[in-house]
């Protein structure tokens, strides 16, 4: 991993993945335990400063953006594991080929499958076939989000009911 030491302070940039829709590009920096992390959005710039992980280790990235985002509707959130962008694309369209405006390849940032639709998949058939222009709603479908504190996951929301506690009938007894 590139390393820059500046005041005997080691300065890495920080693992992250990221995903895009026709509107949307999503990023998330996995930085455990960032407190009060430096943020900026312009709209071709993003730049990220904060100490955290397990080694409180400082990362700092700056990544000029390959288009530009709409700063006042990109939103992104603090959270215990991770920091998650969602940056408004200023123009619908065409996806970008990279995140990168210089289409450089880092090996600390990853593509989110789990969040990626390619350009010629449809939308999923929610709404009508339609996709949300909606970015809270539309983050409520790709992460799960409830505002800037998170949300719990509820178990119970994985399926199955309370009747499910009488499947251990059908199993043989421990010996």
């Amino acid at each position: 991993m590139p390393v820059l030491v500046f005041d005997n302070v080691t300065i890495t940039p920080p693992p992250a993945m990221w995903a895009q829709r026709k509107n949307l590009v999503s990023l998330t920096i996995n930085v455990e335990d960032c407190k009060n992390p430096v943020i900026t959005l312009e709209p071709t710039k993003l730049y990220f400063k904060g100490t955290g992980g397990p080694d409180k280790k400082t990362y700092e990235v700056t990544i000029d953006l390959f288009n530009e985002i709409d700063t006042e509707e990109s939103k992104y959130f603090v959270r215990e594991r991770s920091i998650e962008f969602f940056l408004r694309k200023k123009e619908e369209g065409p996806y970008w080929p990279t995140i990168f405006k210089d289409k450089k390849k880092v090996h600390w940032l990853k593509i989110d499958f789990n969040r990626w639709r390619d350009e010629d998949d449809s939308e999923p058939e929610e709404n009508g076939g339609e996709e949300s222009q909606d970015l809270d709603e539309m983050m409520r479908r790709m992460g799960g989000l409830n505002g800037a504190g998170g949300g719990q996951m509820d178990l119970n929301d994985l399926g199955g009911s309370e009747d499910d506690e009488d499947d251990d009938e059908d199993l043989p007894a421990l010996e």
